[in-house]
């Protein structure tokens, strides 16, 4: 083919650059986002709403925070398309902006003894400009990095965006961990919980600098030059291509997203809850967490590396069972009070069973749709997925916890049921790893494409 480039990718030196502000900007990103979720568990339910029930008020803040996902999914249909049409580094500045300024807004917010319920709904506003910018970051951050890898290496390579996502989850848990710990009650409430937000402008400003440096994708490039000669291929929208030729990766890839979306919140955010409501110390549970996610930071890359050979499926799926696996054990573990429990318990979790979920959708998104249209699958099966099984999840399991009593049988089967939804799916997804389909791209890669499917055989949703 004439459309090809080196079996290497991009020069190594684009290629780090590239990754390193994937990482930078995802961590930028996700920080702002995990202070949000920290803050629901630990402050928000007095500071915003101190005249309810405290079960209630939790609940209610948990629910400001399910807000932000529901504006994800439009964010991922605007910046998609964006991305597929203007280009991709264009669209994860603005959407860095979106997501930080935001974050920094919350830290200045008044609370509800200055203004009453006016500072709940400016809350919940803020929280759906930030998910609006969220909705085009993740997919957009390792599309531009798949796209520069080498397909014998993308597994691996692609893998290191999403070490963004946990490292984010350590800097505002540490953060938290240590203000809770240093300060009274009656101090943290008042002014500590704002320090996390505030200091997301220096996290923005960095990230900002890193991505501004990085070089378009080629691939996106190329197929700008492709459409030039061909009118027609631009009339059509990303999201009609999508609609029309690729339902099966559409919804595939949006079911197979419910795992990894539904059990880092559970691991995360509601068992922090839940052992509070127990008695136990959510200092200890934070300090757990924090562990489990540094492990996490070491496996995601291995187990990136480990789909280059065995393939995604295999991996994704194992990982799968792995937490439905974990779901009951979770419950017991945050019970038993016992700190070597819980952190064996969410090292197997997090480490194992969501690293093993999170790190192949970095290059199993990417691979399952076209060049022209890839930003905006991506787009939509990430922030579609998310929206469904993490939006509402703590929302939920919070209510399916006060309607049991306190019993956590119904969250169990709630966990296990969105689980399910992606084992199910898995078996019915293709295997998109160059290495496991004799270096044959599973869709068109595009015109930087090593090896691409012949078009008679493109996917398509009949297949």
């Amino acid at each position: 083919m004439s459309d090809t480039i080196p079996l290497d990718g991009a020069p190594p030196k684009d290629l780090r650059r590239t990754i390193g502000a994937s990482v930078v900007g995802t961590i930028a990103e996700y920080y702002d986002f995990f202070i949000y979720g920290t803050a629901s568990a630990l402050a928000f339910n007095k500071v915003f709403f101190p005249e309810v029930d405290p079960t209630v008020g939790t609940l209610a803040a948990f629910s400001t925070y399910a807000v932000g996902f529901f504006a994800r999914p439009l964010g991922g249909l605007v910046w998609g398309h964006i991305g597929d049409r203007v280009g991709r580094k264009k669209a994860l500045v603005f959407t860095l902006l979106l997501t930080g300024l935001g974050t920094f807004v919350v830290g200045l917010l008044p609370t509800y003894d200055q203004i009453g319920i006016w500072a709940a709904v400016i809350l919940v506003l803020v929280r759906l400009v930030q998910g609006f910018g969220v909705g085009g970051e993740q997919g957009g951050a390792v599309l531009l990095t798949a796209e520069k890898s080498p397909p014998g290496k993308r597994g691996f390579l692609a893998s290191f965006v999403q070490l963004g996502s946990p490292a984010a989850y350590l800097v505002p848990t540490g953060l938290f961990a240590l203000l809770t710990t240093q300060l009274s009650e009656e101090a943290f409430l008042s002014w500590g919980w704002r320090v996390p937000f505030l200091l997301s402008l220096f996290v923005v400003v960095i990230g900002l600098f890193v991505r501004l440096k990085i070089d378009e994708s080629e691939t996106f490039e190329a197929a700008k030059e492709t459409e030039a000669t061909k009118p027609e291929a631009k009339e059509t929208a990303p999201l009609k291509v999508l609609t029309r030729d690729h339902k099966r990766e559409l919804f595939g890839g949006l079911f197979t997203k419910f795992v990894e979306a539904a059990v880092f919140p559970f691991y995360t955010v509601f068992l922090v809850a839940y052992g509070k409501e127990h008695d136990v110390d959510g200092g200890m549970i934070l300090n757990a967490v924090m562990i489990a996610i540094a492990c996490e930071l070491v496996a995601i890359p291995l187990i990136g590396r480990l789909t280059d050979k065995v393939g995604r499926r295999p991996v994704y799926l194992a990982a799968a069972l792995l937490n439905l696996v974990l779901v009951v054990p979770a419950f017991k573990a945050i019970e038993s009070g016992d700190m070597a429990v819980i952190v064996a318990l969410l090292i197997a979790g997090l480490a194992l069973g969501h690293a093993g979920t999170y790190a192949p959708q970095a290059s199993y998104f990417p691979e399952l749709f076209p060049a022209r249209a890839r930003y905006s699958g991506v787009s939509v099966v990430w922030q579609f997925g998310s929206m469904i099984a993490s939006g509402p999840f703590t929302v939920v399991a919070s209510a399916l916890l006060i309607a049991g009593d306190g019993s956590w049988t119904w969250v169990a089967v709630y966990v296990a049921a969105l689980i399910l939804v992606s084992v199910v799916a898995l078996f019915f997804m293709p295997e998109t790893a160059p290495g496991k389909r004799g270096g044959v791209e599973y869709a068109d890669w595009g015109p930087a494409a090593v090896k691409s499917r012949p078009a008679a055989t493109a996917p398509s949703a009949s297949h």
